[in-house]
């Protein structure tokens, strides 16, 4: 398997081709050109412009953005498409022990990828690699992915936050304006994930913005949390309650009344994500919106400690029931009411999407909201969605990814096929294209989605893959593309499960489902990267600050649900890739934004001088 090496049929649905455009251009990009009159057409008369718009006329014109790719001067194209694969949570960790699902996996592919001379390293996938704020914070698949596709390394939402704060640029904002119409005489509700992961939130952050809303004036406060257990250690939710709780104790001396309202896991309540599970933000509505939830308790700190379970039966952070507290009458102490504001204080995008829909549209009919606060200051951390400026207002302006990957390619003719299930589809389309919902160029891409199964992915952990690799394979045969796409989400998402044997199994699956693809890859003389966004199968367990791993009283190994710290593997091969194209030995920093150069050179052109180096040589 030195050059070549090499996934089931399951038809998803091309996306609504409404979104099928291209994505609003930067402001040095060129406009769409208006389409020219037929022969019959009479064009419309042109009124004199008045002065102002004639001086506008001639003043110089901003060069539009050249995204034309010039050939590469060794590497001439292939005459197949060209594959990136992406095994998801996949990574190259230093513990190699039975608590390693990817060292225990039978993975005889990725095993022989590792033996081809100078066609194997590993790229570093977490920290200021991909944007984030310091080399202690772990990747991520949003991150990842921006990384991946747009070449470029990126200040994240953790780290513009911390600005926004830092510099207090925050309070002075559009976003903070709105809320603070709350604060004299309405409550203003923070809603999120109460953990210091750094994946999709900081509890410090959320401190921050609670310090920072009683300094200007906020009478009444309310949290809403979600715990973790999957960013961090499972069973940490009540250290942080316990922290939070604190905090609003020193605040309340300060005159303001707060208190933690409601909450409940992220993976049952608020925090779903590409619309697999609407029934999660309905239960999210009902316990912040409506003060209505199953379980109803008059602190929080006894609310996650009672429904974490019992040692016979644990109950993870992440699928803690929703829950209410309640005064001593039984009464919701924090229901959102008419002319209050609201803050989701999540910086990553993917699972608040839903719950602002539910909050920003009046016309909301997905589920029975029963109420809809007027008059509500509502605001995310950061804005969502861009394309559908979801929110409308917003703490923090999202980052701006320019120049993509995707841009060069459907402006050079470029075809593009993108496949993956529900879990990681916005993955391989939104957060590769630089944030950008829908197509680039609807006539040059193809996104296939394959939906997800609605289960706890331990049991069920081969996912899509098989679905995901045979509509791969049809779409590398068809000759339709010169890029294919493809995202693996079982090491990642069963991984985040804790359960190790079945992770094991997931990273086997996803080893077969690569060696079919590579054997079909051969067979169009195309050329292959296979790597990963971030780690996290690698290591299974929590370990003390020398390694080792960590058990409970009960002899039990401690499971490690989060991402990982760890570099991730890339390989490179394909038979219509020549012998004399290898890794480079002089970019041993190289990280994830480093591969969309090493794409474009595989396709037979330079990469843009703005783009991370590639990591082959010719």
């Amino acid at each position: 398997m030195g050059k070549g090496c090499g996934g089931a049929l399951g038809k998803g649905k091309k996306k609504d081709e409404a979104k099928a455009q291209e994505a609003k251009p930067a402001a040095a990009e060129p406009a769409a050109q208006a389409p020219a009159a037929s022969a019959e057409s009479k064009p419309a008369e042109t009124p004199a412009p008045a002065p102002a718009a004639a001086e506008a006329a001639t003043a110089p014109q901003k060069m539009a953005y050249d995204y034309t790719l010039k050939p590469h001067p060794v590497l001439a194209p292939p005459t197949g498409p060209v594959m990136v694969c992406i095994l998801d949570g996949f990574g190259e960790n230093e513990f190699k022990d039975e608590y390693n699902a990817v060292h225990m996996a039978k993975t005889p592919t990725v095993d022989a990828l590792r033996a081809v001379p100078n066609r194997f390293r590993t790229i570093k996938a977490h920290g200021t690699a991909v944007g984030l704020p310091s080399d202690a914070d772990m990747g991520n698949s949003e991150v990842g992915h921006n990384a991946l596709g747009s070449g470029q390394v990126v200040d994240q939402g953790a780290r513009l936050v911390d600005i926004a704060l830092e510099t207090g640029t925050m309070f002075e904002g559009a976003g903070w304006k709105l809320i603070s119409q709350a604060f004299p005489a309405n409550t203003v509700h923070f809603i999120g994930l109460l953990s210091d992961g750094g994946v999709h939130s900081r509890a410090d952050q959320l401190v921050g913005c609670l310090r920072g809303a009683v300094a200007r004036g906020a009478k009444r406060v309310r949290v809403h949390i979600l715990t973790d257990g999957r960013d961090v250690p499972d069973g940490s939710s009540i250290k942080f309650v316990e922290e939070l709780e604190a905090e609003m104790a020193a605040l309340r001396e300060k005159g303001c009344d707060i208190a933690i309202a409601s909450g409940g896991g992220r993976m049952k309540v608020t925090m779903d994500r590409y619309e697999a599970d609407w029934a999660m933000v309905k239960a999210g509505w009902d316990a912040h919106v409506l003060g209505k939830a199953p379980h109803q308790f008059t602190d929080a700190k006894t609310a996650v400690t009672t429904l974490r379970g019992t040692d016979e039966a644990p109950v993870s952070d992440q699928y803690i029931d929703p829950f209410v507290i309640v005064d001593k009458n039984g009464a919701p102490v924090g229901t959102i009411q008419d002319n209050d504001a609201v803050v989701l204080f999540n910086f990553r995008a993917d699972r608040m999407v839903e719950i602002s829909k539910a909050f920003e549209y009046e016309d909301f009919s997905t589920f029975d909201r029963e109420r809809f606060p007027e008059n509500l200051r509502f605001v995310g951390m950061m804005q969502y969605d861009g394309d559908l400026k979801l929110p409308a207002n917003f703490l923090v302006p999202p980052p701006e990814i320019s120049h993509v990957s995707g841009q060069y390619f459907v402006r050079n003719g470029i075809t593009t096929f993108a496949c993956s299930e529900t879990q990681k589809f916005g993955h391989v389309t939104f957060f590769w294209n630089g944030n950008r919902s829908g197509y680039l160029d609807a006539a040059l891409e193809q996104y296939l989605e394959i939906p997800s199964d609605k289960i706890e992915f331990n049991h069920a952990p081969d996912m899509k893959a098989r679905e995901i690799t045979a509509a791969s394979k049809e779409a590398i045969l068809s000759g339709k593309y010169k890029v294919v796409r493809v995202n693996f989400a079982n090491p990642d998402m069963v991984g985040h499960t804790g359960d190790l044997g079945a992770t094991i199994r997931a990273c086997e699956t996803v080893d077969a489902c690569v060696k079919e693809l590579l054997e079909v890859m051969d067979s169009v003389n195309g050329r292959w990267i296979v790597t990963s966004d971030h780690g996290n199968a690698d290591d299974m367990v929590q370990r003390d600050k020398k390694g080792r791993p960590i058990f409970s009283e009960e002899g039990k190994a401690l499971p490690l649900t989060s991402h990982t710290l760890a570099p991730v593997p890339i390989f490179i091969g394909g038979a219509g890739l020549p012998d004399t194209v290898v890794f480079r030995d002089d970019e041993p920093e190289g990280g994830l934004a480093n591969v969309a150069a090493t794409t474009i050179n595989l396709l037979g052109y330079e990469a843009p001088s703005i783009y991370k180096p590639s990591l082959i040589k010719a």
